[in-house]
């Protein structure tokens, strides 16, 4: 009797001192009585308000937004998979979409000059719910599908092509680079299911990180070949993404030239637009 006596005021002294030690994540539970959520209970762990309804007995998870962000958890770096690009690529060739005489040999088709790009990597630093600056690495490819039936040229001091007798069936000139943008990133205040209306710009670079072209026809086959093909090796520009629920647009405009200066078309610049997955 002794012992059990002791054992239950130790462990009421324990229970006291993590209780005081734990403020913000005291459970309370109290009655709902308001007319959307009769006859139900509201269960509270720090900022966060969990509402069981009887009849089907599921919680509803609502932040009260008490809880300011922690100065350890504003500054982050991480792995990531996200900001999935799906768009198309178009070219501006001296301020037109028309492509000059001279450069007619990368006359393409639209509709299948696609722009692809993802984020691995991430270091953000969080100002407050709404406002956030982060930078991030990723891999961004632009295929652009060629009209005539010519192969670019490899180890050429300048972009060259040969017109070629076969007819392809797919003759796409690639390129990819390791981006890194410079993000600042304003969003709302959760508006439903917490999801926010999100707004993001700043400026973006990019290292050329290898070329390539991929034919198919009836009497080659499948063939690809791998070039810096006179593309920039270095480039620079400007994102701007809009979306909601993690799901938004995105426009890229790249201001220096696809080429390398002297190697290709002089004020021959890209731009991309499209759909962005993981905001």
């Amino acid at each position: 009797m002794k012992r059990t006596l002791i054992f239950s005021i130790l462990c009421l002294l324990v229970t006291g001192l993590n209780a005081q030690q734990t403020k913000d994540t005291v459970l309370v539970g109290t009655r709902d009585t308001t007319s959307e959520y009769k006859k139900s209970v509201v269960i509270k762990i720090g900022s966060y308000e969990y509402l069981k309804k009887d009849r089907n007995k599921e919680y509803l998870k609502k932040d009260t937004n008490k809880v300011e962000v922690k100065p350890k958890d504003k500054l982050k770096l991480h792995f990531t998979a996200t900001r999935f690009d799906f768009g198309i690529s178009t070219y501006l060739d001296n301020g037109s979409f028309t492509l000059s005489p001279a450069n007619s040999f990368l006359e393409r088709n639209n509709s299948k000059t696609r722009n692809f790009a993802f984020d691995f990597l991430e270091m953000g630093y969080r100002f407050n719910k709404n406002f956030k600056i982060y930078t991030a690495a990723g891999l961004d490819w632009t295929h652009m599908r060629l009209r005539q039936n010519i192969t670019i040229q490899k180890s050429a001091p300048t972009l060259s092509y040969v017109t070629e007798s076969v007819d392809f069936k797919k003759n796409r000139f690639s390129s990819q680079y390791l981006r890194i943008p410079l993000a600042f990133q304003f969003r709302s205040n959760p508006i439903k299911k917490g999801d926010r209306i999100e707004f993001v710009i700043g400026p973006e670079i990019g290292f050329l990180l290898n070329g390539k072209v991929k034919q198919v026809s009836k009497e080659n086959g499948k063939e690809k070949f791998k070039d810096d093909y006179n593309l920039n090796p270095f480039r620079y520009g400007a994102v701007a993404r809009l979306g909601y629920g993690g799901t938004g647009i995105y426009v890229k405009y790249y201001g220096n030239d696809v080429f390398a200066e002297g190697q290709g078309p002089t004020d021959f610049k890209n731009l991309a637009f499209g759909i962005s997955f993981g905001m």
